[in-house]
């Protein structure tokens, strides 16, 4: 029996892939601080849902999700205005759906640094 841990008087000496390995690539981050997260969170809200896509779009350029979130985003606020312009006065749809999509775009957008969350990226 021969000892792992010596090397071989002969013939070449196999070095162990997992101490040589390079460390995998770390997955870009979409915001470098506390202050980016809220700043990032508060875009589709204060912009009342016009914006709701900028950060995904920035996010995809900075490889943090997929290109169809930011895209699912961009057709999704398309159709909630042209909704909202078509519909008559007086109903409450439009106000729901500017509600919703708002709602919705800044969640996604504070949980698009969490680890946990894996879909669309």
């Amino acid at each position: 029996m021969t000892n792992p841990y010596q090397t071989p008087q002969y013939g070449y000496h196999q070095p162990n892939p997992y101490a040589t390995a390079p460390y995998p690539a770390a997955r870009p981050r979409m915001f470098g601080g506390t202050l980016a997260r809220i700043a990032w969170t508060l875009v589709p809200v204060l912009t009342l849902g016009f914006l709701a896509p900028l950060p995904f779009v920035v996010a995809a350029v900075k490889r943090v999700v997929a290109w169809w979130l930011a895209l699912t985003y961009i057709v999704n606020t398309i159709v909630v205005m042209a909704v909202v312009m078509l519909t008559p006065d007086g109903t409450s749809l439009p106000g729901l759906l500017v509600i919703v999509l708002m709602i919705t775009a800044a969640t996604h957008t504070a949980l698009l640094d969490n680890a946990n969350v894996t879909i669309g990226k």
